[in-house]
């Protein structure tokens, strides 16, 4: 079960890097906001299966299921109930404002890994025969 998956653990660093990099130099109305909080339950999927030799369904419920905890703590306003308002880090990991279409986006992120895992499983059969 514990395991290092570098393929998955590269794709880590790499979508890691990219929601860095669109943290820092991105301002607009769509690849910030929608783009981002789509590309990080890969993210955390991708992190997840670097480390863990689990089915693919139960850790994808389980980064929707945390994602969606997250932004219900944002819904009840945790960083500043936690007095962390001032802490950049506490506002960029947990966020600041609820806003629902961003659970639209983590379905998006995790129902775009469904079909990238069934597209690598059905190509990897395909490549056996």
């Amino acid at each position: 079960m514990l395991t290092f998956n570098k393929k998955y653990f590269l794709l880590t660093i790499l979508i890691f890097v990219t929601e860095v990099l669109i943290a820092l130099f991105v301002h607009d109305d769509i690849i910030r906001p929608y783009i981002g909080d789509v590309l990080v339950v890969i993210l955390i999927y991708c992190f997840i299966k670097s480390f863990l030799e689990l089915p693919v369904l139960p850790v994808a419920i389980f980064v929707l299921l945390f994602s969606f905890g997250i932004e219900f703590l944002q819904y009840l306003h945790i960083v500043e109930k936690l007095g962390l308002q001032k802490s950049k880090v506490a506002a960029t990991v947990i966020g600041t404002s609820f806003a629902w279409i961003d659970l639209v986006c983590y379905v998006v992120g995790i129902i775009f890994v469904f079909i990238v895992e069934k597209g690598f499983k059905n190509n990897v059969a395909l490549n056996k025969n």
